[in-house]
Order: structure tokens, then sequence, then C-alpha cells
């Protein structure tokens, strides 16, 4: 969960706070330099350039604990208005954590559909913690059935808690491709002798058709297979 200013302010020391102002101040400023009053890039504003707010972002951690620094590098990314240029810079030179804040807070940057790439990226990890956060609320708002079917399957062979996803119970109503690829995972998970996940029963259950028919019963587990004999 991400932290308000609010909730910072009353949980950082003095020093914390004080580089929090600074930090804020200098991503309020290049706002204000790169962005015309008319909501367009300034002309002279470079996509290459290393603004000095993105150097307090990969420091968020040292300075306001590591617990908060989700929450101080989406502060500053909102504050600083960010570009793609600057999204995708702090991405993909960032470590795990620092991509992970990115991906938490894509939806409120007003950057249309341009940032999937990086969704994208994150979904093709193994790491469950940049899985988790590219579920969220940008990634149902932009990533297309066939891709968001994709998310929903990975969080599943990931064991990446469901909840995660973002608006799970609109986007996947009624989907009866998604039903059918929950099954034949399902399926393959069985045949292997492997337990399948309840989330999936619950995904399952949410795909449901409108007018109440129900899908095939989801199996439960294999029978563990015999072992060999020495004729065998």
């Amino acid at each position: 969960m991400l932290k308000s200013r609010k909730e910072l302010d009353a949980e950082l020391g003095g020093a914390a706070r004080a580089w929090l102002d600074e930090a804020l101040a200098e991503a309020a400023h290049d706002a204000a330099r790169t962005t015309t009053a008319s909501g367009t890039p300034h002309p002279e504003a470079s996509p290459y350039a290393s603004p000095p707010w993105e150097l307090r972002y990969a420091a968020a951690g040292r300075h306001c604990g590591r617990e908060n620094a989700d929450s101080v590098r989406s502060l500053l990314l909102v504050e600083a208005r960010a570009p793609l240029s600057s999204v995708t810079r702090l991405y993909e030179q960032g470590a795990a954590a620092e991509r992970r804040a990115v991906l938490l807070i894509l939806h409120r940057l007003d950057l249309g559909d341009t940032a999937l790439p990086l969704v994208e990226d994150a979904l093709r990890a193994n790491d469950t913690r940049l899985v988790a956060a590219a579920v969220g609320p940008y990634a149902a708002d932009h990533l297309d059935p066939h891709a968001w079917r994709h998310a929903v399957l990975k969080c599943l062979f990931t064991e990446v808690p469901v909840a995660a996803v973002a608006r799970l119970d609109d986007r996947a109503r009624g989907d009866a491709e998604l039903a059918r690829m929950l099954r034949d995972f399902a399926d393959e998970r069985t045949a292997a002798g492997r337990a399948v996940p309840e989330d999936l029963r619950t995904v399952l259950a949410l795909t449901a058709p409108a007018d109440g028919g129900a899908h095939r019963a989801t199996p439960t587990a294999a029978p563990a297979a015999p072992a060999p004999t020495e004729e065998s």
C-alpha cells in the first residue's frame, strides 16, 4: 500500500522529511521547466538528459527507509509528471525495487498505453514482486484481452495471489477464453500430479457466463503414479 505525503511526514524523522522536501521540489521544478503552459513537452526538454530528481529516486530507500521507498518514489514520479523517457530510463536502469515503484504508479502518470512495454517486460520476469506490481490498474486499463489473460495465468504459475490483479472481477466476467485457458492449465497440473491452485478456482468462478451457465468442473489432483517395478 502506497503512503500519502501526509502519512510519510508523520513517520519520517526531520532529516528524512527535509530530504523528501528537497526531492519533491526538484521534481516539481523539472515538471515546470519541461512542460509548457498547454501541458505539452517544452521544445528545449531533452528526452535523454537525467534530471536531478531521478538521482533522488534511486536514493529513496537510503534516505527515507526501505519500507517507505515505494511511496517516496511514487510521489517523485507524480510530482515530476514523469514523461515516458524518464519512466523508461528509471525502469531499465533500476534495481528490482526501483522497477516495482515505476509499475505501481504508472496509472497516475497520464502516459496512455505508451508504457505497456514496461509491463510486458515485468510479466516476462520470474520476480514475483514485479509480476504483482505489473498487474495493477495500468495493466487493467491497457492490456489487450489476450495479454491480460496470460498475465492472470502468469500470476497462477508464479503463485502471485490473484488479489493483486486490478479489476479482476470486471475483466474476467463472462470470459469464455480465459475459462478455457484456466481449465487447460488445471488439466496440465492434474496430469502432472500437482495440486490445482485455489486461486484458479476463484478466477474460474468469475468467468461464469452472465446467464448462470456452469463451466466444466476443475480437476483437483491426479493420483500419484505407481512406482516402477523391476520388470518395467
